[in-house]
C-alpha cells in the first residue's frame, strides 16, 4: 500500500505545487564553480510538500538557451521514493520536452535508475548539467551516479527548465532573476 502511495503521489506530484518566492541564501554554497542560485520553489501536491528544487546557473544564462549552459539543479525531497519511481516518471516527464525512442526510454530509465539512489526526508538530489557531456548525480556532496547521454541530460533538465514543462510556474521561479526581455 505505502509503494502505491508514494508512486500516486510521485505521480501525480507535478499537478498541484506551491511556488516560494526568489530567496537566495548566503549560506548555500554553490553546486558548480562560477554558479549562483537564480530561483527556487516548492513542489507540492495537495499541500502535502514533495520537493524544494533550487537552480544554481553561470553569469548571462539565458533561460531559452538553458541546454547550452552549465547549471546544477538541488532537489530536496520531503518524502520517501524510490530511484525507480524517480526514473518512471522522469522518462514520462522528459517525453513533454522533446521526442526519442521507446528503445532510448528503455536505456535511459535503466541508467537513470542505477544513477540514482532512494530518496528519503531531507535528502538533496543536485543534478549537474555540463552540455555535450551528460548528468551527474549527486546526494547531498557525494557523486552517485552519471548518465553519459547529452540527449538525455538535455531533456532531462528540460522537465524543469524547458518552455514545454508540466510545471510553467516551477519553472518561472527557478529561472525568474534570469528572464531576459528576449522571451522565452
Amino acid at each position: 500500500m505505502k509503494k502505491i502511495a508514494a508512486r500516486a503521489l510521485l505521480t501525480c506530484a507535478t499537478a498541484i505545487f506551491y511556488v516560494n518566492p526568489v530567496a537566495a541564501q548566503g549560506s548555500d554554497a554553490p553546486p558548480l564553480p562560477g554558479t549562483v542560485l537564480a530561483g527556487q520553489g516548492t513542489m507540492r501536491f495537495f499541500g502535502l510538500e514533495v520537493y524544494q528544487a533550487r537552480l544554481w546557473v553561470s553569469p548571462g544564462f539565458a533561460p531559452e538557451r538553458y541546454a547550452e549552459q552549465p547549471l546544477a539543479l538541488a532537489l530536496t525531497y520531503q518524502r520517501n521514493f524510490t530511484a525507480q519511481a524517480i526514473a518512471k516518471r522522469s522518462i514520462e516527464e522528459m517525453r513533454r520536452v522533446g521526442p526519442f525512442s521507446a528503445e532510448q526510454a528503455e536505456r535511459w530509465q535503466a541508467a537513470l535508475q542505477t544513477a540514482l539512489p532512494d530518496v528519503k526526508p531531507g535528502d538533496t538530489l543536485t543534478g549537474l548539467y555540463q552540455p555535450g557531456s551528460g548528468a551527474v548525480f549527486r546526494l547531498g556532496s557525494k557523486v552517485v551516479g552519471e548518465v553519459a547521454d547529452p540527449e538525455f541530460a538535455r531533456l532531462f533538465f528540460g522537465i524543469w527548465l524547458s518552455p514545454n514543462t508540466s510545471e510553467p510556474a516551477l519553472r518561472q521561479s527557478l529561472v525568474a532573476s534570469r528572464t531576459t526581455s528576449g522571451g522565452q
